[in-house]
């Protein structure tokens, strides 16, 4: 599955990926025409009964794949297996699955895993009705994802420099830092009241700032449950504090304005007024209550 607008490859490339794993697997080619068509592509592979997807994308593509996929019922076995080659601008589940960043080294990675019989089964978060394969976030991150995504639109390419200066607008014009809005809810456990901005891993890193993994929770496995790293205020000490834990080489985030939760099952994030909400880095429109759920043992990859 490909989705033509895959920003580090080519149709000459794309055409040697597609001979590469036609030298190995029975391949049908499926182009992605509009946002949301790769997971309608993914159900109709699944419910025909094909044994592996292949997508070639960034993480939005693989979020939409996954989510196609997920509508079998059954566990792991009754689904397809997913192969991702790298295609976007930053592929986090690529590299958080340990595949090379480059499409043609992640083919060959895959492309040996098929010869070897070789999958791993990895847990999924959901959020909702929606699954996600690394990361979601209410508030700060997603409001930056959102700038970002307008600044592609208006042909702006996706760099780390775009995302710094997209975070320092948002965070210094753009957030209510004054109110913290979020309240995160545990089954059988008291409530934590005033968030100010929420992330939730299903694995780690969150993302990569170029070739620097940024690491929030940096225990977050695709073994266990969902970590959460929330925020109680953006006053800008404690920010940049935290900030610079987090992208230290070993990332411990700690102290009294920040919240750590690792492994939860289930949880809910409330907030007193609609804010930004992002899962696998595509922004998903404002959210005033989400239910998160971890989904052990859910997807077959080759890797």
């Amino acid at each position: 599955m490909v989705n033509p607008q895959a920003t580090t490859t080519n149709e000459r490339s794309r055409d040697i990926l597609v001979r590469a794993l036609r030298s190995e697997v029975d391949l049908e080619l499926a182009k992605t025409r509009r946002r949301g068509h790769a997971a309608t592509l993914a159900r109709e592979a699944a419910q025909s009964g094909v044994d592996l997807v292949v997508t070639l994308g960034g993480d939005g593509t693989v979020n939409e794949v996954v989510n196609g996929l997920m509508t079998v019922e059954g566990d792991a076995s009754a689904r397809p297996a997913l192969g991702v080659v790298p295609g976007g601008s930053t592929n986090v589940f690529a590299r958080a699955l340990g595949l090379p960043k480059d499409w043609a080294e992640g083919t060959g990675v895959i492309l040996e895993a098929l010869r070897d019989r070789r999958t791993r089964t990895i847990g999924l978060g959901r959020a909702d009705d929606r699954y996600f394969t690394f990361c979601a976030g209410l508030g700060l991150d997603a409001s930056v994802i959102r700038r970002v995504e307008r600044a592609r639109q208006r042909g702006r390419v996706s760099t780390p420099t775009l995302y710094l200066r997209s975070t320092v607008a948002q965070y210094f014009l753009g957030t209510d830092r004054r109110e913290p809005a979020i309240t995160l809810e545990r089954p059988d456990q008291p409530p934590e009241t005033d968030l100010a901005t929420a992330i939730v891993q299903n694995t780690a890193p969150w993302t990569y700032l170029g070739d620097r993994a940024v690491n929030p929770n940096p225990s977050a496995s695709f073994d266990l449950g969902l970590d959460v790293m929330a925020m109680r205020v953006l006053h800008v000490p404690s920010t940049t504090r935290t900030i610079a834990q987090i992208l230290s080489r070993q990332p411990r985030p700690r102290g009294r304005q920040v919240l750590r939760l690792h492994d939860l099952d289930a949880f809910t994030l409330r907030a007193t007024r609609p804010l930004a909400f992002q899962l696998d880095g595509d922004y998903l429109g404002e959210r005033d209550k989400v239910d998160f759920a971890s989904a052990p043992a859910a997807l077959r990859v080759v890797c």
